[in-house]
């Protein structure tokens, strides 16, 4: 065995505290990804073109679970929710009635509670077609709209036509995944 430069030998190395030491550290990074992903974050994936422009089909989102704490959803907030008709699957779409408010689609505008104006649409990807409704939303409840209003299975369709408030996991914030669609979501 060679010696070091005091001429004495080097330590053995302790193989057993070593593996208990990497194990732990392990450890505690799966529990620190578990804990982000339970109480702060949410990651979705869209796996349609529902809500192009804004998020392109293939994307991967994440969302902050923290974002309604203190506040509820808005008109025009994108948000993760358990899909009403299967719980199992997460979807990604834009509030657009709120608690108690009426939501009418008459030749692709989008108007709540007979307001004479429609609804800001400058960000869907091309006009909407049809004419749908009236929905009234339910206390605590949400009417949701893909932004690809003409190829998006949204409240329009469902079985169950809206998002319990406490279904909605969080508010999609970046979209990570293609990179090149990286950064916020407006």
């Amino acid at each position: 065995m060679e010696k070091d430069t005091n001429g004495a030998r080097p330590d053995k190395i302790d193989w057993k505290r070593e593996l208990l030491i990497n194990g732990l550290i392990i450890a505690c990074a799966f529990v620190a990804v578990w804990l982000l992903d339970t109480f702060i974050i949410i990651n979705a994936v869209v796996p349609s073109g529902s809500m192009e422009n804004t998020i392109p089909s293939g994307a991967r989102v994440i969302g902050s679970r923290l974002s309604y704490n203190d506040s509820t959803p808005e008109r025009y907030d994108i948000v993760v929710f358990h899909y009403p008709d299967d719980e199992s699957q997460l979807f990604v779409k834009r509030v657009i009635g709120l608690p108690g408010e009426t939501v009418t689609i008459i030749d692709g505008k989008v108007y709540i509670n007979d307001e004479t104006e429609p609804l800001d649409d400058s960000f869907i990807l091309e006009p909407m077609e049809g004419s749908f409704g009236p929905y009234v939303v339910p206390e605590g409840c949400y009417f949701m709209m893909g932004d690809n209003r003409n190829n998006s299975l949204d409240s329009r369709y469902w079985v169950n036509t809206f998002v319990a408030e406490d279904k909605i996991l969080g508010k999609a914030l970046f979209v990570w995944y293609p990179f090149s669609s990286w950064g916020t979501i407006n």
